[in-house]
């Protein structure tokens, strides 16, 4: 028995503008789309065309206001091979959230405060 992870999911409120952010900060890409027939949500499915695993945007028309992540300590973690520009990037966007210079690592806020992490590929 082999289990292989294939995607996680994240809640948005404003589906476009997450769209637009995962684009702009880490170069994902729409790669599927699936609208439920009566409108009660909508759920994409982005990659970063180097690996199979995929973020899974969800999308429901009945959240009226921002989600309530509380607590919630969870992220995401993204390796890039030019950790300069990237920060450099992130800095001109305005979404990095936390440095951690010691560790060589930072993170960014997605539009709904998802935190995702930064590190270099190679450390």
């Amino acid at each position: 028995m082999k289990f292989r992870m294939v995607h996680n999911n994240l809640n948005v409120f404003d589906l476009e503008k997450s769209l637009k952010f995962y684009a702009d900060a880490l170069d994902l890409h729409e790669a599927r789309r699936i609208n439920a027939d009566d409108g009660s949500f909508i759920i994409v499915y982005l990659e970063d065309g180097s690996s199979s695993y995929q973020l899974e945007l969800t999308w429901m028309r009945e959240m009226t206001r921002p989600y309530d992540l509380g607590d919630n300590e969870f992220h995401l973690a993204f390796k890039v091979d030019d950790y300069e520009g990237a920060h450099k990037r992130h800095a001109e966007m305005g979404c990095i959230c936390y440095e951690n210079p010691a560790m060589g690592i930072y993170f960014i806020a997605d539009p709904d405060g998802y935190w995702l992490e930064v590190l270099p590929e190679k450390r």
